[in-house]
């Protein structure tokens, strides 16, 4: 009798839940009827990937009732797939999606207490979106406009999507979805160099799967993940096999792709991390990781311009460069607008170059406001806890020294550094609050005397201390038992 009772009561039980969660599972229904209907309509643009798109905002959106985050870790991965959104007539990414459905979900679920190095990066970015408003003000267009909120997202929805995995706790599974994801990329990366090695074409490899992708992308991408798993710092809790393994993974596929910029990057990143750390055993892997990174760039340069070919990048570059600064010169305060090579009649192409596609977009206004804000970012980011902040320093030092040699806003490029930079902080932050870091700014030790001066005052000290411990016993009037 009473166990028929009490599985009446446990039958009862789990209906409530049953009922009380049916909207969610209503909702999943709905999704997955709409990526259906996506999916096969074939008048939609990329109709699959839009379908995967929606299906996975739906999962997580269902299980972000138990797991907040659970969107945000959903789109960590998304953020290295730069096909096309067919919904809308915006050029929308599956990288742009994602992170705005990341960004969103941080701001109403996430923790709201963000930490000062956090608010100091959103403050300089708000310099630059305040020099680059002046043009979106003079130049009245739609992508104007788009990209002025796109380009704030890019930055500072990035840093606070990562912000919100790493203070809720959920560093370690970012990384480890950042490190398959780009795993992913790599092998297709050496699956569509090895039909090429084969036939004997040496050139850059463009992959092919497990989406068709830029070599300097690809690139981007394979370095920055290769930077996150040497530097491994110990909060991430991943094992240092598996890290060192993943690392030569990408580092071998990074070769392939001949993505210079890339290289040159990661190089530079490795460089300060070395300085900073002060870590001598570390230059015999750099040396072998940039002895021949750095022939290789200088090579590859060096036939390029003794080709004399009018067409290939480098010479490409250069004549873009010639055309970007005639262009400049007929607004020069204010610029042409942001993705003005949308509308522009004469110059249907983006600056392959950071500070040349700023001046030339917003002038020397916005110029102005993009050096400042990161000469911040890079000063705040020296100033963090190595522990946490070289990490994050490093990752958006590659991308800025990368543009120097490339494009600059391109979506998954931008946020992915940011993205990463912000899981270092939130991580931070969380070790703060739990009493695991002193701080957030990076103390300085002093550094000892050497020779006889060092020797002479550690035996002053310690005779000091002898002295003060002798005259403490002999105060107390029970000796040793007066010592707890």
């Amino acid at each position: 009798m009473g166990l028929g009772l009490r599985s009446r009561t446990d039958a009862l039980a789990r209906l409530g839940d049953v009922w009380a969660h049916a909207w969610r599972w209503t909702f999943f229904a709905a999704g997955v009827a709409i990526g259906a209907y996506l999916l096969l309509d074939r008048g939609i643009t990329n109709g699959a990937v839009t379908a995967a798109a929606i299906g996975v905002l739906t999962i997580g959106a269902v299980l972000s009732s138990a797991k907040p985050m659970a969107i945000p870790l959903l789109a960590t991965p998304a953020l290295f797939i730069t096909e096309r959104v067919g919904l809308g007539a915006g050029d929308l990414t599956v990288s742009d999606a994602a992170l705005a459905a990341a960004f969103a979900s941080a701001v109403f679920l996430g923790d709201r207490e963000i930490s000062p190095p956090l608010k100091a990066l959103l403050r300089l970015n708000l310099v630059y979106q305040f020099a680059t408003l002046f043009t979106v003000i003079a130049n009245p267009f739609i992508q104007n406009t788009v990209e002025w909120f796109h380009a704030w997202l890019l930055v500072s929805g990035a840093l606070l999507a990562g912000w919100a995995l790493g203070r809720a706790g959920k560093a370690r599974t970012a990384f480890i979805l950042i490190h398959l994801m780009v795993a992913l990329i790599a092998v297709g990366t050496i699956g569509t160099a090895v039909p090429m090695l084969l036939s004997g074409q040496f050139g850059a490899v463009y992959p092919q799967w497990p989406w068709v992708m830029h070599k300097n992308f690809a690139g981007g991408a394979l370095a920055f993940a290769a930077f996150v798993a040497y530097v491994n710092p110990d909060w991430a809790q991943i094992p240092k096999r598996w890290a060192r393994a993943a690392m030569v993974l990408f580092l071998v596929a990074l070769a392939l792709t001949q993505s210079r910029q890339a290289m040159v990057g990661f190089l530079v990143a490795l460089l300060i991390f070395v300085i900073r750390q002060g870590a001598a055993r570390h230059w015999l892997l750099i040396t072998v990781i940039a002895v021949p990174g750095a022939i290789l760039i200088v090579q590859s340069v060096i036939e390029q311009i003794e080709s004399q070919n009018r067409f290939n990048s480098v010479y490409q570059r250069l004549a873009w460069m010639q055309e970007v600064y005639a262009l400049w010169k007929h607004s020069p305060f204010f610029g042409h607008g942001l993705r003005y090579w949308y509308v522009h009649p004469t110059a249907a192409f983006q600056p392959p170059q950071a500070e040349l596609e700023v001046v030339a977009s917003a002038g020397m206004v916005g110029l102005a406001g993009f050096i400042v804000m990161w000469i911040g970012i890079v000063v705040v980011l020296w100033r963090l806890d190595l522990r946490f902040g070289m990490l994050a320093l490093g990752s958006v030092l590659a991308r800025i020294v990368q543009t120097q040699f490339d494009l600059f806003w391109v979506s998954a490029g931008v946020s992915i550094p940011f993205f990463i930079a912000g899981i270092c902080l939130g991580a931070q932050a969380l070790a703060v609050n739990t009493g695991d870091a002193a701080g957030f700014r990076n103390v300085r030790r002093p550094r000892r005397p050497v020779g006889r001066v060092h020797a002479s005052t550690v035996a002053r000290e310690r005779m000091l201390r002898r002295a003060q411990h002798t005259a403490a016993r002999e105060r107390s009037p029970h000796g040793d038992e007066a010592r707890v």
